[in-house]
């Protein structure tokens, strides 16, 4: 009785010894020595044989498969070129879409290098971590100091447009078949509108920088304005059309090109060596940028001469929306036509300069011997031709108006007027 009842004992200590490894450990495998209780043995000289606890690797398992991750920008992509997705002009984005390759070319060749090989801003302007920096900006603030209010003025002006760069990088991505879906698409659109921003991105910086080292400008005064302006935005009433997208990037590159070359004419004569140098460089870039989207146009015009037709005319018909319109200091609600004054005065930008792009446009494109149109395209075309002699002679009607007008105060340079 009592033996069994020791054995039952013994038993129940060894399973719960065997319970309390296996809770203590998932990985243990309770293996007990080779010494074994003796049936019928005195109670007191029963032992319960001592445990050993082996950790053992679990079996190998194959984790589950994973689904690979959609491809969400192939997939868009697909779609795009099988033209699957909601297009307001499928046949437009078709012709874009068909044109990758010229773009894919036009990458090495009309944008410079990035990094180390490209000029910065910091190029231009003294560098004030050199012995001897206050000398440098001393000559440089003395050479500023030639430059007229107006120059002064305009210059704000076009650096306030400039700085506006995100507004326009936004634009290219609303037209059909160049837009980035992801922000780092790898295609040849996307990478020349990343390209073309990079670089025009060191205009503002730089222009912004010579303003505040010559000391003549109030610097709170213009950062306003930009910050109203990015804020505003701006319409150009191009509806997400690639092909007056086009029309309008090569007509602002050659209008902004030729503001930065008037610039350094109007500095060089004031005086003023480096703002000469600094909108010379600038225009240099602009000048790249305009044979680009010019080139990229006249390939339009091959593909769809018809729609390119129409859409050239319904811009310009209607108008160029300068990017700047919407131009405010947070006083001054017409401060953009205040400004655009300015510069008509000066002879920086003019209304003369409007229709002379328009015209040099047609001829670059050679609208007038466009062949094999239809009625409707011709009809186009013949309009196109009359259109710049018509801006011609309001233009000039308008140059006595005016040189006519009263100077205004400017927030820019401290309430003065010019």
């Amino acid at each position: 009785m009592e033996s069994s009842s020791s054995t039952q004992g013994a038993k129940a200590l060894l399973r719960g010894t065997v319970t309390a490894l296996v809770l203590s450990t998932s990985l243990a495998f309770v293996v007990p020595s080779s010494q074994s209780l003796r049936p019928g043995a005195p109670a007191s000289s029963h032992r319960v044989a001592p445990l050993r606890a082996v950790a053992i690797e679990p079996p190998a398992v194959a984790p589950p498969a994973q689904a690979a991750k959609p491809d969400w920008e192939a997939e868009f992509r697909r779609k795009q070129a099988a033209n699957e997705l909601m297009h307001v002009y499928p046949d437009k984005h078709e012709v874009i879409v068909s044109m990758e390759p010229m773009v894919e070319g036009m990458l090495s060749k009309l944008l410079l290098p990035t990094g180390e090989k490209a000029w910065q801003p910091s190029d231009f302007v003294p560098d004030l971590t050199k012995e001897g920096w206050e000398d440098e900006v001393k000559e440089f603030r003395e050479k500023a100091e030639t430059l007229p209010d107006e120059t002064l003025v305009v210059l704000v002006g076009d650096m306030v447009t400039e700085e506006a760069l995100p507004t326009y990088q936004t634009l290219l991505n609303t037209f059909e078949g160049v837009d980035d879906p992801t922000g780092t698409s790898p295609s040849a659109w996307c990478r020349w509108t990343r390209g073309w921003t990079s670089e025009e991105n060191r205009h503002g910086d730089l222009l912004n920088r010579y303003l505040y080292l010559t000391g003549r400008v109030d610097m709170r005064a213009i950062e306003c304005t930009i910050q109203h302006l990015i804020s505003s935005g701006f319409n150009p009433k191009i509806k997400k059309d690639p092909y007056k997208g086009f029309v309008y990037t090569s007509f602002q590159e050659r209008a902004t090109k030729i503001s930065h070359q008037n610039v350094a004419r109007l500095a060089n004569s004031a005086g003023d060596g480096n703002l000469g140098l600094i909108c010379s460089k600038i225009a240099g870039d602009e000048s790249r940028h305009e044979k680009a989207y010019q080139a990229i146009f006249q390939e339009i015009l091959k593909k769809d001469p018809e729609g390119g037709l129409k859409s050239f005319y319904e811009l310009m018909s209607d108008q160029i929306t300068m990017p700047a319109v919407m131009m405010t200091d947070g006083h001054d609600p017409d401060l953009f036509e205040h400004f655009s004054v300015t510069a008509q005065k000066l002879g920086v930008y003019t209304a003369v300069d409007y229709a002379n792009i328009l015209e040099y446009l047609v001829e670059t494109w050679d609208i007038e011997h466009m062949g094999g149109l239809s009625s409707e395209g011709a009809k186009y075309q013949e309009k196109l031709c009359k259109l710049a002699p018509r801006y011609m002679r309001l233009a000039e009607m308008s140059l006595d108006r005016v040189k006519k007008m009263p100077k205004t105060p400017y927030s820019w340079i401290h309430g003065r007027v010019a």
